[in-house]
């Protein structure tokens, strides 16, 4: 398995379609980003979609952003959109999406990255720490979680 930075593949017309296949709602949000070309708009230059492929297979995807959907906030960076598609969970692959974020943070002289979702005992298997509550853009309630970067 590899990490890809989308952005820097020549085969970004084959990752699109890869993640529009996802069957969730944020999957087909960051596809609309992505095709219109509003992404860095939304979530801020230099930000990263993270694609972990297996050849030709999408197994699952993040975005290492400014911005994500708790804003406007100081908190940044942030570990978003991040989805394993249904077939590859169970298997802790985000976890080597979360690593490449760990070593972009590190780069970056990051203590910290954050995450937003409503998952409960998720994230905390890959070292996240529930800090608060935070209103998203739809003004609806959501964890904040917080990965140390070490």
């Amino acid at each position: 398995m590899n990490v890809i930075d989308f952005f820097e593949s020549d085969r970004q017309k084959h990752w699109l379609e890869e993640i529009s296949r996802s069957d969730w709602d944020g999957g087909a949000f960051l596809h609309e980003l992505l095709s219109k070309g509003t992404f860095f708009e939304a979530v801020g230059k230099g930000s990263k979609v993270l694609l972990l492929t297996e050849g030709d297979e999408l197994i699952s995807f993040c975005t290492y952003a400014q911005k994500d959907d708790i804003q406007p906030t100081e908190l940044t960076p942030w570990m978003g959109f991040i989805y394993t598609f249904p077939r590859h969970r169970g298997h802790r692959y985000v976890g080597a999406l979360f690593e490449e974020v760990e070593r972009l943070a590190k780069k970056e002289r990051i203590a910290e990255a954050y995450i937003s979702t409503n998952h409960i005992g998720l994230y905390e298997k890959y070292g996240c720490e529930y800090r608060t509550q935070m209103n998203d853009m739809n003004g609806e309630l959501s964890r904040v979680y917080a990965k140390r970067i070490e």
